[in-house]
């Protein structure tokens, strides 16, 4: 009995560390260089499995094993929009948007019309990313959360975009 005492606020502890990387944070390892220059292969980041309001241009985990992996990729399109590339522009809903985090060639790719929780995530590095336009228009139920911090190289450790 007195074994079992001791052993209890054990239990909790591994209880509530096994809750919160189940519902609320866990580590994740980037992998590859389609998220390039942004996320460099190896860094250790923070997934965030609570917030799943997801914006443009944030950077979300989806869980499609490609490779063993999980994929890393930024929202480019919302649900209900309609997108294109076309001579390396951007267009929502047929207007121009700013692409910031773009590098290399993107391409230019039909119109993809999304339906209700639907998103279209490209890579940063659109010349390598293995993303939408390949893989079609994710569902928000394959998106685990989204990815902005930076724990491991200690050197780049905090938020980013």
């Amino acid at each position: 009995m007195k074994i079992i005492k001791e052993l209890i606020p054990y239990l909790v502890i591994i209880v509530v560390v096994m809750l919160i990387r189940t519902f609320v944070v866990t580590p994740i390892i980037v992998q590859g260089s389609s998220m390039n220059p942004t996320l460099l292969g190896n860094e250790i980041m923070m997934l965030k499995k609570y917030d799943t309001n997801y914006k443009r241009f944030d950077i979300v985990v989806v869980n499609k094993s490609v490779e063993g992996d999980n994929l890393i990729k930024r929202v480019i399109g919302l649900p209900g929009e309609t997108i294109r590339y076309d001579n390396e522009k951007l267009y929502i809903n047929d207007e121009v948007l700013e692409d910031p985090y773009a590098t290399g060639i993107t391409g230019s790719f039909p119109s993809y019309t999304l339906g209700e929780d639907e998103y279209f995530l490209m890579g940063d590095n659109r010349t390598v990313s293995l993303d939408s336009r390949v893989l079609g228009i994710i569902k928000k139920e394959e998106i685990e959360g989204t990815v902005n911090f930076i724990i491991f190289p200690f050197n780049k450790f905090g938020h980013v975009d």
